[in-house]
């Protein structure tokens, strides 16, 4: 195609494939359901829904540039839009970075035309071009022509008088020379130094917008001369606006009061050493590590119940966060963190809880740095926002810790952004927060929320209208989230991101979002990284003769399982500190051990000698275990010491039991078994429940696990990234259909089709057509209805007519095919150079 394209369609054609393929991965929505030919291509590219998309992931220099188009002449000269975005003064890294911004904007199809007639796609600039109920951030007004529609032709030429222009004859000529004045630098600067100051200092309130003020219904003197000249023109009945042309020249010609070409530094930045960063990030992964552990043993048995609304209550979540010794905001990131991980779920029953999963149970038996793997690539993929549990919804109810209204689409892409920023920087540096949520609102402005315009004060008899106000600022809060969860998984440390981090956010491909196979593989190069910098787990304890014992690491996963039982867990640190009590050990023996094997447990898997204060202990309580025997009457206590029987009846505590002596060595009780052990275990006692038979029952509970549960699927952030293959495909696709559609038709003895109708030829000559063109070996135009009944236009190659069936090439799907006779409803020749 020659010549200048008259629409965004006929640009699209002029493109190559690899321009409509960066065209298709910039703007995914496109092609879904690919696109027929090059026209639809331009039309769902005109569609609001895909132009707020486009747009909102513009950053903030090319975002400004696509403002700068909007209150641009259309169509706009690049000079112009230099003019606009540099002022008359120029701005040298403006200049720089134009180039790049109006390719961008060209590359994805929201701004055509060659440079000097720039054409901001329609929906684009209906989208950004200021309004009174839509402002610009340009702080522009409408143009003189827009403010002026509808004021009377005798009040324009009084104010056109004032302003030293010539009458005109008709209200368009009036306000093509008021506006040339206003464009005008060296009239307008004349006009302007004939102004009152104080109607200089109105026009400066207005300058950088809102344009619009209120007045009142007798404007003082210094606002009127405003007003007799057209600078101030009526908005409204107590409403004014400053024109564009005016505030332009008042502005030196620039569009955006700071136009802000190049990103903002990541700075301060603080250098580490990066063995240090590592070696902190590696110990907090440890920590993550453990405090997920033991959130699954705190629910072995089942956790807390599930809501009706879904999510559980703020007091389970409470009594979770003082489980695991933390907050109540941190508990909620713990546990999102193990439901994306799949490790905990709802067990779908009537009486629906949470529990741990049977993946936790595999988990649990990994190395430390599969485990930490596992956690990392859910974390990273997870749209689930901890951060916003106990605020407030659209309905003003609290959000629930794994609730069902916590999924944030933009989180992902969040969390890969802010950490490639501090993978951009020099192994063990970190910067401040507010550098990275910095960079990232200049990345996405319009999603990741924008300052507020600047509010005017009132004074001078105007009042500057209130500007817009902030976006929301979802993308900040997840950055921030982002940057503390990082800390607390051990992807970075001391805020610098760590050698394993960097290899965790290292994707293979070249999309933003790369699939859970890749995900998943990053994950496992990091815990690779990870691993040599993880603690080996240790063997044994140090016993001391403060019934306490110290685990001068983490202990291998059968010693700590056991000595859990035996004794509690008294600090967490570097060094685990276990305490044992006569209610612990007594555990212990409920669990089926002997003294003698917890004194030999002790002396094999402790560096110490057992303390004797702690073998006494063991001694005593085993001694005492199960000296009374609970079982089911309702309830008895059988004991072959009838004087330890008097005594527990003689005891006040044990009234709330309703005891009575059925023999010398037999108690009744009225109350169950289990509130029976529990009522003597407060009163000092050591009694041991036991069977039907008399045996003693060892109180060994079955962990509790939900039925096989999936980890919960991330909620997408618009279409997914396509793969080169299908936008391979798709191209070939556009092409062929485009090539079915605008194909020059040789002309046909009926009468030619309307444009945009179907060839249309009786069966004997469709017949006759298709086999001379397996003669020729030329290509046909035909329509065709399938089975569904839905007609398309195509273009074939015949290869062979039988049988009632033609077989082909199909140009538009790009492959060979058979077509039934009867379901063409014609056919046409292509002109020789056509195909």
């Amino acid at each position: 195609m020659t010549g200048t394209p008259r629409t965004l369609a006929e640009e699209l054609r002029t493109r190559t494939d690899r321009g409509l393929v960066g065209l298709l991965r910039a703007r995914p929505d496109l092609l879904n359901p690919v696109p027929g030919d090059v026209t639809q291509l331009a039309t769902r590219a005109g569609t609001r829904a895909s132009v707020v998309r486009a747009v909102e992931r513009l950053d903030r220099f090319v975002l400004q540039t696509a403002e700068a188009l909007a209150v641009a002449p259309d169509p706009c000269p690049y000079d112009t839009l230099g003019a606009l975005m540099g002022g008359d003064a120029g701005d040298p890294a403006v200049a720089a970075e134009l180039p790049r911004a109006v390719a961008e904007l060209r590359a994805q199809a929201l701004v055509w035309g060659p440079d000097d007639r720039l054409r901001l796609v329609r929906t684009a600039r209906e989208l950004l071009t200021p309004s009174p109920a839509h402002p610009s951030p340009t702080g522009l007004g409408p143009t003189v022509a827009e403010a002026m529609a509808g004021m009377s032709p005798g009040r324009l030429q009084e104010i056109i008088a004032a302003a030293g222009l010539s009458t005109t004859h008709d209200p368009v000529t009036a306000v093509a020379a008021l506006a040339g004045l206003f464009a005008d630098r060296v009239r307008m600067a004349a006009l302007l130094d004939t102004a009152p100051a104080e109607s200089v200092a109105v026009l400066d309130k207005l300058l950088w917008g809102p344009p619009y003020g209120a007045v009142t219904d007798r404007p003082a003197p210094h606002l009127q001369w405003l007003l007799d000249r057209g600078l101030l023109i009526p908005a409204g009945a107590r409403n004014v606006v400053l024109p564009r042309e005016a505030a332009l020249h008042l502005r030196a010609g620039r569009a955006h009061h700071l136009p802000e070409p190049v990103p903002p530094a990541l700075s301060p930045a603080t250098e580490r050493d990066p063995q240090l960063v590592d070696n902190a990030a590696a110990s907090q992964a440890f920590t993550a590590l453990a405090t997920v552990e033991e959130l699954l043993k705190e629910w072995d048995l089942g956790g807390p119940a599930v809501l009706r609304a879904g999510g559980m209550s703020v007091r389970d979540l409470k009594r979770t966060a003082t489980a695991l010794d933390t907050t109540e905001q941190l508990a909620a990131f713990w546990l999102e963190l193990a439901y994306a991980a799949g490790l905990i779920a709802s067990d779908g029953e009537a009486d629906e809880r949470f529990a741990a999963t049977p993946a936790a149970e595999e988990w649990l038996q990994l190395p430390d740095h599969a485990r930490w793997a596992e956690l990392a690539a859910g974390w990273l993929a997870a749209t689930r926002a901890p951060g916003i549990v106990g605020t407030a919804d659209a309905k003003g109810r609290a959000l629930a810790a794994l609730g069902p209204h916590l999924d944030r689409s933009p989180a992902p892409e969040v969390r890969r952004r802010a950490l490639a920023l501090l993978a951009a920087l020099p192994p063990g540096t970190a910067v401040p927060a507010s550098a990275v949520l910095a960079r990232l609102r200049w990345e996405r402005p319009l999603r990741g929320g924008a300052p507020a315009a600047d509010r005017l004060p009132a004074g001078d008899g105007v009042t500057a209208a209130p500007g817009p106000g902030p976006a929301d600022d979802l993308r900040s809060r997840l950055a921030q989230w982002t940057l503390a969860e990082a800390e607390l998984l051990g992807v970075t440390g001391r805020g610098a991101l760590s050698t394993h981090g960097r290899t965790l956010i290292d994707s293979p491909s070249d999309s933003a979002a790369p699939t859970p196979a890749e995900t998943t593989a990053a994950a496992t190069r990091a815990a690779a990284l990870l691993a040599p910098l993880l603690p080996e787990p240790v063997d044994h304890v140090l016993l001391q003769a403060d019934l306490t014992a110290v685990a001068p690491g983490p202990l291998r996963r059968p010693l700590g399982e056991a000595l859990g039982v035996l004794a509690d867990i008294e600090s967490k640190g570097g060094a685990t500190v276990y305490r044992f009590t006569p209610g612990s050990v007594r555990r212990a023996l409920d669990a089926g051990r002997s003294a003698a094997e917890l004194q030999e447990f002790l002396a094999a898997h402790s560096r110490t000698p057992v303390p004797q204060p702690l073998a006494y202990l063991i001694d005593d309580v085993a001694r005492k275990h199960g000296q009374l025997r609970i079982g089911a009457a309702a309830a008895y206590v059988r004991c072959d010491d009838d004087a330890l029987l008097s005594e527990i009846l003689a005891d006040r505590r044990a009234a709330a039991l309703r005891l009575r002596r059925l023999a010398p060595t037999v108690l009744a009780a009225q109350t169950s078994p289990d509130q029976l052990l529990d009522g003597l275990r407060a009163m000092g006692y050591a009694p041991a429940a036991e069977s039907a038979a008399g045996d003693v029952l060892i109180a060994r509970a079955d962990s509790y696990r939900t039925p096989p549960r999936t980890a919960p699927a991330p909620v997408p952030d618009g279409p997914p990234s396509p793969d080169p293959t299908l936008l391979s495909a798709a191209v070939r696709a556009i092409r062929a259909g485009d090539l079915a559609a605008t194909a020059e038709r040789k002309p046909v003895q009926a009468p030619a089709p309307a444009p945009g109708a179907f060839p249309r030829t009786t069966s004997a000559e469709t017949l006759a057509t298709m086999q001379a063109a397996v003669l020729t070996n030329s290509a046909l135009w035909i329509g065709y209805v399938n089975a569904d009944g839905a007609a398309s236009q195509r273009v074939i190659a015949p290869v062979r007519v039988e049988g009632g069936f033609v077989t082909a090439y199909d140009h538009t799907s790009d492959e060979v095919r058979t077509y039934p006779l009867h379901r063409i409803t014609g056919v046409a020749e292509l002109a020789d150079d056509s195909v």
